[in-house]
């Protein structure tokens, strides 16, 4: 009934997409997913949703599916190159995967029953509403740019002050590591998803023995953070630094969108701020940091696996936030706010999944509290959080430390106790 019932609230999201995006004369995500079927897609969402779809098969099953999917590429490339038809930089193949997928969703409806026909068809939806989740975030990003035409970052930008406006100090750092530190980064902030996908796969290599999925994964929490983050950026639209401070955006006809161009090089001054006029091609997407929610999440569910998967959760989480303020994409407020949202969602869906009990409540209702309170300062509030640096930088710590000793706390109670096992005493022997 779950799965049903995410299913459906799935299949209602993308509709009401389609038809926003409609509006605004460009198709939403379910006309770009059916394009794929034919048309050259992007391989990278494909091939690692088909990923996750074969942790539910054989490993003779899986090299069968990679095959299949290898084989159908090769002939619409071929195709393609006959008909001299061009595509994008990096679209040359990615069809054979999203076919795999629809060909196993086929064959759970008609050639699987029971228990084996509902764990095909979960492999199959997870694969899919990880390719769809891309899809649908593109759609979200389309409809922030074109129904908030002004934005937030002057309050973001002026509370920022409280934490010393890491975003300049992370630019300017990266630029003195050009070109070595700014390519590293770069790689790692554009491959995020092949981490998580990675880790996933780790936390769900057992599924195809026990012919049943883990309770919670990494997928649920990356598919929960990207249905309800884009809801926020609706309520508070923030560009980002590079955007709104630096040289980041431009709109027709060589108008200017920035405020002033001073990132990274001039340090903010401290003014009244006020709403501002973008342009309507740039997402609202800054606040919260999704990117760092989701490396935080990477590095949560890669705490259980073997040393080089902990090494690599916590390098990516680190990675991710300099490159987020290096690249000017975030202020430091929002990577504290994506921290806060992060761990709320977590604890909601690990009392879920376990039910519901005090701790698990009290966790989330802290967590949504401070969320929703960070958002009411920055807002509100920014000129003071400026004027009085060190004390409302200290709350800011304070508050998200708070959240992260409660989430730590509470999933520490959850965790299973070993009990000792009582050593029968020795017997006496008898003479």
């Amino acid at each position: 009934m779950l799965w049903g019932a995410a299913g459906v609230a799935a299949l209602a999201l993308l509709v009401a997409l389609e038809v926003a995006a409609r509006r605004y004369g460009q198709p939403g995500p379910i006309t770009n997913q059916l394009k794929e079927v034919i048309f050259a897609p992007k391989p990278g969402p494909l091939y690692g949703g088909m990923a996750l779809m074969t942790v539910v098969l054989s490993w003779r099953q899986r090299i069968i599916a990679a095959g299949v999917a290898i084989g159908i590429d090769v002939v619409f490339v071929l195709v393609r190159w006959a008909a001299g038809v061009k595509v994008a930089e990096g679209h040359f193949f990615g069809n054979g995967a999203l076919w795999v997928m629809l060909g196993y969703g086929v064959i759970a409806v008609t050639r699987r029953t029971g228990r084996e026909r509902v764990l095909l068809l979960k492999g199959v939806g997870l694969g899919l509403l990880l390719v769809a989740g891309r899809k649908t975030g593109d759609t979200w990003l389309f409809i922030t740019s074109k129904t908030r035409p002004t934005v937030l970052d002057q309050y973001v930008a002026t509370a920022d002050h409280a934490l010393g406006n890491p975003s300049w100090l992370a630019g300017r750092l990266l630029q003195a590591t050009d070109p070595i530190g700014p390519h590293l980064l770069q790689v790692v902030y554009a491959q995020l998803a092949v981490a998580a996908i990675v880790v996933a796969l780790y936390q769900l290599r057992h599924v195809a023995v026990e012919r049943r999925f883990p309770s919670h994964h990494l997928v649920r929490t990356f598919l929960v953070i990207g249905l309800l983050g884009p809801g926020i950026y609706m309520i508070f639209p923030v560009v980002g630094p590079v955007f709104a401070y630096g040289p980041g955006a431009s709109g027709t006809g060589g108008v200017h969108w920035a405020a002033a161009n001073l990132w990274p090089d001039v340090p903010l001054p401290i003014t009244t701020p006020h709403p501002m006029s973008y342009d309507q091609f740039t997402p609202r997407n800054c606040m919260p940091s999704l990117h760092t929610a989701w490396a935080t999440t990477i590095f949560i569910h890669s705490r259980k696996g073997p040393r080089l998967l902990r090494f690599a959760g916590t390098f990516w989480l680190i990675a991710t936030l300099g490159a987020t303020l290096g690249f000017g994409y975030h202020y430091g407020v929002d990577l504290v706010a994506g921290i806060v949202f992060v761990l709320t969602i977590e604890g909601a869906l690990r009392s879920l999944d376990r039910g519901w009990d005090r701790p698990g409540i009290q966790l989330v209702v802290h967590g949504a509290t401070v969320f929703a309170a960070l958002l009411v300062a920055y807002r509100y509030l920014p000129m003071e959080m400026a004027r009085h640096q060190v004390v409302s930088g200290s709350l800011l710590i304070l508050a998200m430390a708070s959240v992260v000793y409660g989430y730590v706390r509470t999933t520490r109670l959850w965790e299973p106790t070993a009990v000792a096992v009582r050593q029968p005493e020795p017997q006496p022997e008898l003479a």
